[in-house]
């Protein structure tokens, strides 16, 4: 797992073979993450699929609970099959477009 930190968010890439030891790794490793807004890279897995997607639910949805974003950028998978607790964008610029609707909505009280 490479991690990048900013002000603004946190940047996460899989270094691992599949998507299920990623997010073994990344549940080990939540607790140092949750206190910023994640975007999750796998824009360079080739054989990502929805179901791997979904093995982040629990964890989008509490994240965003918690007041911050997560995002996960994901080329090749058909966004109307994704559930709309979890954010998938095909783009970094579009994962931090997401950022910047979420502040919104925020500070808008949604």
């Amino acid at each position: 797992m490479d991690i990048k930190k900013t002000d603004a968010y946190t940047l996460i890439k899989s270094t691992e073979d599949s998507v299920k030891e990623f997010v073994d790794c990344f549940k080990q490793n939540y607790l140092q993450l949750s206190e910023k807004h994640i975007i999750i890279d796998f824009s360079e897995k080739i054989n990502t699929e929805i179901k791997d997607l979904l093995l982040f639910l629990k964890i989008s949805s509490k994240h965003r609970t918690n007041g911050y974003s997560f995002v996960i950028i994901c080329n090749g998978i058909e966004i109307d099959d994704i559930p709309d607790e979890i954010n998938v964008v095909p783009t970094f610029t579009e994962a931090l477009d997401i950022l910047e609707m979420d502040a919104i909505e925020r500070d808008l009280g949604f």
